[in-house]
Parts: structure tokens; C-alpha cells; sequence
């Protein structure tokens, strides 16, 4: 298939039941930690700023992954769906992890998604802060890489 006829539904316009699906296609994606898996989500001119990071396209999408997951060890990630509109949906998000030398955080942030008619991600612009905790302090504490359905939302856990 030719980058050309991908297609990654649902897609836009949005209501809160397919920015909800999305969101969580999205979550379950990043949570498998393969860079090549999540990259398909976007278009192969894909625009992101995460954090201070300008990535463009796939290649440098699965290149900016594979340094981050060899740094943010233990990774788990809730997104929670915040608004949508039309091409746009916007989510908050946090994960844990730890670093090589064991020293656990939980990383908060918001990201704001735009979408072509194909369902695939066009830009992506995400906000992120860490915060250091102890182990203690972890609330993903599932097996596995995906979060279970029945696990709580980052509302409910007050996050």
C-alpha cells in the first residue's frame, strides 16, 4: 500500500465517541513502545514539537522514540480525551517511569492533535513536565503493556 491510500479510522470530523476511540488507539499505540507501530499513526510529513524537539516525519518520529523509550524505562501512559473539534482533539496525558538509575517520575503534559481526512496525524504539538516520585507513589501499577479497560482514567486517580 502506498503512503498515499493509508487509512487509520475513525476519522474526522470527530464527535467525543470517535476522539474518545481515537485517544485510546492512541494510548494502546504508545504503550507497546514500537516506535515503527505508533509512527504509522501519523502522515510521513508528520509536524511535532515535544517539549523542545522539532521532529518531522516518520523517520525522525521512530528515531525520537527509540531515544526516548531507552531512557524512560518502566513506561506507562494514561491520555484522557480533553476536547475535540472537527480535525482537532486535544488530550491530557500522564505516564511513569524510571530512569537508569531507578529513580521513578511521572511525566504530565497536554497535547493538542490535528488529523487529515485519511485519520492520520498531521501535526502534534505536546507540553510535557516531570515530576520525580518515590515507588511508592506509582499508580500504574497494571501487568502487561496495555492499560486494562477497567483500570481507572487519569481523573479518576486524580491526576
Amino acid at each position: 500500500m502506498s503512503h498515499d491510500d493509508e487509512k487509520r479510522p475513525p476519522f474526522p470530523p470527530f464527535d467525543m465517541s470517535s476522539a474518545t476511540q481515537k485517544v485510546r488507539m492512541a494510548e494502546d499505540a504508545w504503550n507497546s513502545k514500537d516506535p515503527e507501530r505508533v509512527a504509522l499513526a501519523y502522515t510521513v510529513d508528520s509536524q511535532w514539537r515535544n517539549r523542545s524537539e522539532f521532529i518531522t516525519g516518520r523517520k525522525e518520529i521512530i528515531e525520537f522514540l527509540r531515544r526516548k523509550w531507552t531512557k524512560e524505562l518502566g513506561y506507562k501512559l494514561i491520555k484522557e480525551l480533553w476536547a475535540v473539534s472537527e480535525n482537532r482533539i486535544a488530550v491530557r496525558f500522564a505516564y511513569e517511569w524510571y530512569d537508569d538509575a531507578g529513580d521513578w517520575f511521572r511525566s504530565y503534559g497536554n497535547e493538542m492533535w490535528e488529523f487529515n481526512q485519511s485519520g492520520l496525524m498531521t501535526r502534534r504539538y505536546a507540553s510535557i513536565n516531570d515530576l520525580a516520585i518515590t515507588e511508592d507513589d506509582r499508580k500504574y501499577l497494571w501487568s502487561g503493556s496495555r492499560r486494562p479497560d477497567d483500570y481507572p482514567s487519569l481523573s479518576s486517580l486524580g491526576l
